[in-house]
């Protein structure tokens, strides 16, 4: 009897033991963050995850590359994950199907995404990075003509015959596409051509279309050489840089509002076109770019 009291006592010890490793382990919940299939979205991610490690306590999981914006929304209004890097602009016509006015501020774009995704999803837009992702009209530096504003390109668009080269996507789109741009600007091209964006730089630098609609951030921009174009009347929305977080999370890791705002401002289009072309053009992880910006600011230490 004497024997069977200790064994019971020690398999008691052991669940005890147990259930408090558990416990512990639960208290250590991970904050899963994410990204869009392409570089920045690769690079952001860890910016935002590094710095959350080193302010607190928090563990991070990355879901590196998940998919466009029709997969994101999904996702963090199931919890699926908790936080990413999204744009403003996409937001607002894409995803609340809402219109934008031409010239609207970042302030106003803001503000609308942050009160439809709260009403409709349960998740909240923090603070701005700092840097815009917009649309540049862009086409290789040799040709003869000369443009630095859309309206400059539009007036001489019939005259040098130009094809245009988008994504099917941008064709689609409501509000911010083809058809109302071509609406704004009086361009008159004389073939359009639907290009997978993988592959549409590549297209204006060998010369199979003449224009496209380039991200302002990318690196290959400066990987072709391309000049770029100023939407001078404002007809794209903002497209300001933001990370969107649920507000569970919020409410679950209280520490996490305070020290992402930390990184308010922090990010300008200078440095995430530095950070993506050395993932692009010098092949360096999306990780160690990220630790290094970090270093860079002195927002984290060795």
């Amino acid at each position: 009897m004497i024997g069977g009291r200790k064994l019971k006592k020690g398999i008691g010890i052991i669940l005890l033991s147990l259930t408090l490793l558990l416990g512990a382990c639960g208290g250590k919940e991970e904050i899963v963050i994410s990204g869009k299939p392409w570089t920045e979205q690769f690079i952001l991610p860890h910016i935002l995850g590094q710095y959350i490690e080193a302010e607190t306590d928090y563990k991070v999981k990355y879901k590196d590359g998940l998919g466009e914006i029709a997969i994101m929304t999904p996702a963090i209004e199931k919890g699926d994950i908790d936080l990413y890097v999204e744009y403003t602009g996409s937001g607002l016509k894409d995803v609340l199907k809402e219109e934008s006015k031409a010239g609207e501020s970042s302030e106003s774009v803001l503000k609308r995404v942050r009160k439809g995704y709260e009403d409709k999803f349960k998740v909240t837009w923090l603070e701005p990075l700092g840097f815009e992702n917009t649309y540049t009209l862009a086409f290789t530096k040799d040709k003869e003509y000369k443009a630095t504003t859309y309206s400059e390109l539009a007036a001489i668009s019939e005259d040098e015959e130009m094809v245009f080269g988008a994504p099917h996507a941008f064709y689609e789109r409501q509000g911010d596409g083809y058809e109302d741009m071509v609406k704004s600007y009086p361009f008159t091209f004389k073939e359009t051509k639907s290009l997978d964006p993988n592959v549409m730089y590549e297209a204006v630098k060998n010369g199979d279309v003449d224009v496209i609609p380039a991200f302002t951030t990318d690196s290959r921009i400066q990987m072709f050489d391309l000049s770029t174009t100023e939407d001078d009347l404002g007809f794209f929305p903002k497209y300001d840089a933001v990370p969107v977080i649920r507000q569970e999370t919020l409410k679950k890791f209280p520490k996490l509002e305070k020290v992402l705002g930390s990184l308010a401002g922090k990010i300008t289009e200078e440095d995430m076109l530095k950070m993506n072309a050395r993932v692009d053009l010098d092949k360096e992880k999306p990780e160690d770019v990220a630790k290094e910006f970090l270093l860079e600011k002195k927002l984290i230490e060795k």
